[in-house]
């Protein structure tokens, strides 16, 4: 069997036989002048035309594609982090987790593929998908028996794509079995991990680490603006698919890059005590999921996020306007988001709750519960 990332070197290699392969160099940049490997030089590559950045913020922003404006250091030292933090030896930072997936599956899956996505993957998975000129099949959500029916289709490679943590049902992806499926298929496994990375896993690794699976996942898509409370996306990978995305990704090259700034930020995120908070934070989701199935609600999430399902759109906004009334924000989450009859009320648990906080929601819960006939 030959290595499926035969043709990610494949397409590298014609890139620099054409003369058209890219780097990422790393600078400062200072009003006029921009300093490249300790080099202080005129800078004619901003789009910051009324050079207004350097005036009125302490930050001078990277007015431009990363490609054109170069690269702020504090994006070398992030991307290695976060390399780091997903076990692999390259990553790559975007301005945010929608076009990091936009960016990534669509770079992998070509002619005659086949990608296969949960049916309740998120928004930007699925755009991403359409972008593909690859085939694509929808399994249903987190039935492996499926996936497996589906991954005997004939193609020429095999991508599937999952989320870790489904940001609108709380389940984790089961990632034990599908991870063995695509062993056993030679396909490429991509993991949207935005609401597992820094919450799931040893050390925030994540979802798949939970699995003791992190090994078997070909390309990580994660958010910094999440759990690690900063802002951006990002993608890990081998370094030759980040290679591949730093030369054919159009939503990587075509647009601003993330403000140097906001690296810096995601880089002192790191260092903060993220595991004694991310501790704290599992036994308040215990606290709050408990404490609604005493009440009388049926819980399914396993995570953070615990959406009550509703049904009905019209009780769904009743329901959350009486949550508002009573000091509770808690959105409705109706369709497109959801299909059709699954309306939600959707709880996103964290470590800012502090227990009287959830005691006291709890109560609002139970009398919202009673008003509308849930529990």
């Amino acid at each position: 069997m030959k290595p499926k990332t035969d043709f990610i070197k494949e397409k590298l290699r014609k890139i620099k036989k054409a003369n058209l392969y890219r780097t990422l160099v790393y600078n400062k940049i200072l009003g006029p002048y921009i300093t490249i490997q300790g080099k202080k030089l005129v800078n004619l590559s901003s789009n910051d035309y009324l050079g207004l950045t350097s005036k009125y913020t302490s930050y001078q922003i990277q007015s431009s594609s990363r490609l054109i404006a170069g690269n702020d250091l504090s994006f070398k030292e992030l991307e290695r982090k976060l390399a780091e933090h997903k076990s692999k030896n390259s990553a790559l930072v975007f301005p945010t987790g929608y076009m990091a997936n936009l960016g990534a599956i669509a770079i992998l899956a070509q002619k005659n593929d086949l990608i296969l996505s949960d049916e309740l993957n998120h928004a930007s998975i699925i755009d991403a998908c359409r972008l593909s000129y690859a085939k694509k099949l929808v399994y249903k959500h987190n039935d492996i028996s499926d996936l497996e029916k589906k991954l005997k289709k004939k193609s020429q490679r095999k991508f599937v794509v999952t989320e870790g943590i489904f940001s609108m049902n709380g389940d984790f992806a089961k990632l034990k079995e599908i991870t063995k499926l695509c062993q056993e298929n030679n396909a490429f496994l991509i993991l949207d991990d935005a609401h597992g990375d820094f919450v799931a896993g040893r050390d925030g690794k994540g979802s798949a680490d939970h699995f003791r699976v992190a090994k078997n996942v070909d390309v990580y898509i994660s958010s910094l603006s999440k759990a690690l409370g900063a802002f951006g996306g990002y993608m890990t990978a081998n370094k030759e698919i980040i290679d591949l995305a730093v030369n054919t990704s159009r939503p990587f090259i075509y647009t601003s890059a993330l403000p140097g700034f906001m690296a810096d930020l995601a880089l002192k995120r790191f260092s903060l005590n993220r595991e004694k908070k991310r501790l704290h934070l599992w036994k308040k989701i215990e606290q709050f999921s408990r404490g609604l199935q005493s009440i009388g609600y049926t819980i399914e999430s396993q995570s953070q996020i615990i959406p009550i399902i509703i049904g009905d759109e019209k009780k769904t906004l009743q329901f959350g306007k009486y949550l508002k009334d009573n000091g509770i924000f808690a959105q409705p989450i109706r369709y497109p988001t959801v299909n059709l009859g699954t309306a939600r009320i959707r709880i996103s648990v964290t470590d800012w709750l502090s227990e009287d906080i959830i005691s006291k929601s709890l109560d609002v819960f139970e009398k919202a519960g009673k008003k509308f006939g849930i529990v």
